[in-house]
């Protein structure tokens, strides 16, 4: 059951809400957003409609999908597309983020490297990947895709503390330097597959 800030959705009352009216509700309201936030130059006008559709549907796939199966729902369509907070759009500028790291990186980061003590911020982030098989066989067993949505959210907050603690590409030892660049990949490539589970996009920029 899923209901809006105004009230109960009822078909007897005519207070349905179109499916198709709330996508394209959201996509002006990423819209919106994003130009606000000013970070698509060079983006064609097509190329940022697509944008906009991405981050609008991902925000209300993301809202529903993070709360379990069996519980109402209070949908707030201004709530659902923040970027800020356990929503989607919050999730899907991490990987756009970490895809802009990968994007700078200059020098081959695909060999393992060995030798250094992990800072704890990197053994956080480390230990939220670790448990993301077991998250996706515990959701196929309960029928509930919410247990991956908020894992994903878990991870990006490890992320997100990690990137504010440390230097990635800015720091001085080489070997630091390449294994934060091969986390941050493996964070992408995790959040990718996991968003995929939940039928979600993730743009590569954002």
């Amino acid at each position: 059951m899923v209901d809006l800030p105004s009230g109960k959705m009822k078909s007897r009352e005519g207070t349905v809400v179109d499916a198709d009216d709330l996508l394209e509700a959201m996509t002006v309201t990423a819209r919106e957003i994003s130009e606000e936030l000013g970070k698509l130059e060079g983006y064609s006008k097509e190329e940022k409609e697509r944008l906009y559709k991405t981050i609008g549907s991902g925000a209300l796939k993301y809202y529903i999908l993070k709360v379990d199966p069996k519980k109402r729902i209070l949908f707030d369509p201004k709530e659902s597309i923040d970027f800020q907070g356990n929503t989607g759009p919050f999730i899907q500028y991490t990987y756009a983020r970490i895809q802009s790291i990968l994007r700078k990186t200059d020098f081959d980061f695909t060999t393992f490297v060995e030798g250094e003590t992990l800072h704890l911020k990197e053994k956080l982030v480390l230990k939220q990947l670790f448990l993301f098989p077991d998250v996706v066989q515990q959701a196929a067993q309960n029928y509930s895709p919410a247990l991956i949505a908020n894992y994903t959210y878990d991870l990006v907050k490890e992320y997100n503390s990690f990137y504010q603690s440390v230097p990635i590409l800015g720091s001085e030892n080489e070997i630091e330097k390449i294994f934060r660049v091969q986390l941050s990949k493996k964070v992408g490539d995790i959040i990718k597959a996991a968003f995929s589970l939940l039928g979600i996009e993730v743009p590569e920029r954002m």
